[in-house]
């Protein structure tokens, strides 16, 4: 029996957090509304100025109306994809999807994490994607619960000092 191929990538969570949906939300609105409509008006006016194939500001606009249409075909497309997903009362105590987390390491070092969707992560913000190896570790832990995470330096141990919900 043949296995499947495995993927190049692995499949994205369509998880998202009420906050992340509507920044996803807001900048497909600005690219829409405001930039789009700013671009083309800035394409046209250097369209006017005659030869375009020398024209840095025409191919530059063109260029640029390129990216917008792609980013916003993406973001329409994953806004209907993405399913908001919301804290349950039941969920209080241990790390899901949402939580936010503070972890030690065995040096005493704290850090701050959000369990959040692929489409909002942000490490220097401290927004770690659920579908991150150091999110999966921290699943279903409780406060004072320690695990294991493997990097490139070798295994480290942490402990998870606190685990808080936003109220939705």
């Amino acid at each position: 029996m043949r296995k499947p191929p495995k993927q190049a990538f692995p499949k994205r969570s369509n998880y998202i957090t009420r906050s992340g949906y509507d920044e996803l939300e807001r900048e497909l609105r600005y690219l829409w509304k405001e930039e789009r409509p700013r671009v083309t008006q800035a394409v046209s006016e250097a369209a006017a100025l005659g030869d375009r194939s020398e024209n840095a500001e025409y191919i530059y606009g063109k260029k640029r109306l390129r990216e917008i249409d792609r980013r916003v075909r993406f973001l329409t497309k994953r806004l209907e994809q993405v399913n908001i997903v919301y804290p349950k009362p039941e969920q209080a105590g241990k790390v899901f999807f949402g939580a936010r987390v503070e972890v030690e390491d065995e040096e005493g070092n704290t850090f701050n994490y959000q369990v959040v969707g692929p489409d909002e992560f942000d490490v220097k913000n401290g927004k770690i994607s659920i579908d991150s190896p150091f999110a999966r570790a921290m699943l279903g832990k409780q406060v004072d619960d320690e695990f294991e995470f493997k990097n490139a330096e070798g295994e480290a141990l942490f402990f998870i000092n606190a685990i808080i919900y936003d109220a939705s």
